[in-house]
């Protein structure tokens, strides 16, 4: 498949391509060629263990935990496009949320036992 017809596909299957991916084809039609290898690496067509609202929901939460604007605008799009529940959705965004307020208590670790070594004040 040519770098034009992922594009293609990726139209149909989100609505929208994401600028970056869109403006990395003249520069390195071979990219996307790559990171579709990859998706099929990440998300087989045969026999997938979840479903595709589950596959939507993770990439989704992966975005906003990695902080990716643009997949989380791009999945923004694939969820709208797939239908999934608004329940589905808003229960994904707390997860998210409580998982990075957990992150910030994890990495505070060292903060904590600084102050431990501090004493009361």
């Amino acid at each position: 498949m040519n770098a034009n017809e992922i594009l293609e596909m990726m139209r149909k299957g989100m609505g929208e391509v994401p600028a970056a991916i869109e403006k990395s084809v003249p520069v390195d039609p071979v990219l996307i060629q790559e990171h579709m290898r990859s998706k099929a690496f990440a998300m087989p067509a045969e026999k997938p263990a979840l479903d595709e609202d589950a596959r939507t929901l993770i990439y989704l939460a992966a975005a906003l935990a990695g902080t990716s604007p643009a997949c989380v605008k791009a999945m923004a799009h694939k969820l709208a496009q797939q239908g999934i529940a608004r329940e589905k959705v808003v229960e994904t965004l707390h997860i998210v949320r409580l998982a990075m307020a957990t992150k910030v208590i994890g990495d505070a670790e060292p903060v904590f036992d600084a102050l431990a070594t501090m004493g009361a004040k």
